[in-house]
């Protein structure tokens, strides 16, 4: 049923979805839409099995639905088993692109968090991880990053500036700050440096995920 699917998804993102036909008619459909608008499920490979037409009434999809799907391939039944598990090899062995992170912080507990928290994302990596300002800016160059995270308060070059030469040398990099001073005046001079975003350390296990999404 639709909402073991959705607890199952949950629990463990897959690699691949193969949905099937559920009853009653219009709970298959309801699923696609659901996994489609969550995410990082809204990135897994989908692969779509419906019921032969004269079984739609009850199981299935409507041909309204059939026609709004966002899927990888749509099969209908009966389905050959071999040309069903070729088409989902080849699924799981195409690459998903990923949102390349740099994460910027003194602290290494601040780091090791981010990156696991991250490592849990199917549309994110790591790709490299910066002590102060003056290490961002070489890692910046070396790892080309789309997200880095930038850690306000650090010794040497702090976060504004580290920002700052960032924003004038790549612009395809974009930044968000992230920081436990979330003061007027550390988030007006972020947006002066051209920070994309910023983003309160109390707040990081609920916002973090979406604003790295919303600024790639």
């Amino acid at each position: 049923c639709m909402e073991e699917a959705q607890r199952a998804v949950s629990a463990a993102v897959p690699d691949v979805a193969v949905i099937g036909t559920i009853t009653p008619c219009g709970d298959a459909f309801a699923l696609h839409c659901w996994m489609k608008s969550e995410p990082p499920l809204n990135l897994v490979p989908m692969v779509v099995i419906d019921a032969p037409a004269e079984q739609r009434v009850v199981k299935g999809l409507r041909r309204w639905e059939g026609l709004r799907l966002e899927c990888e391939d749509y099969l209908i039944k009966p389905v050959d088993a071999q040309a069903l598990a070729t088409l989902i090899e080849k699924l799981l062995h195409a690459e998903i692109a990923k949102i390349r992170v740099l994460v910027v912080d003194d602290q290494a507990v601040v780091r090791d968090a981010i990156r696991a928290l991250i490592a849990l994302q199917r549309d994110m990596v790591v790709v490299g991880e910066a002590m102060d300002g003056n290490d961002a800016v070489e890692k910046v160059r070396l790892h080309k990053p789309d997200i880095v995270l930038m850690d306000i308060v650090m010794p040497g070059l702090n976060g504004i500036k580290a920002t700052e030469r960032i924003h004038n040398e790549r612009r395809d990099t974009k930044v968000l700050m992230l920081s436990q001073y979330d003061n007027d005046e550390n988030i007006r001079e972020s947006g002066n440096v051209g920070a994309c975003g910023f983003i309160s350390k109390s707040s990081a296990d609920t916002d973090l995920l979406s604003a790295i999404r919303s600024a790639s």
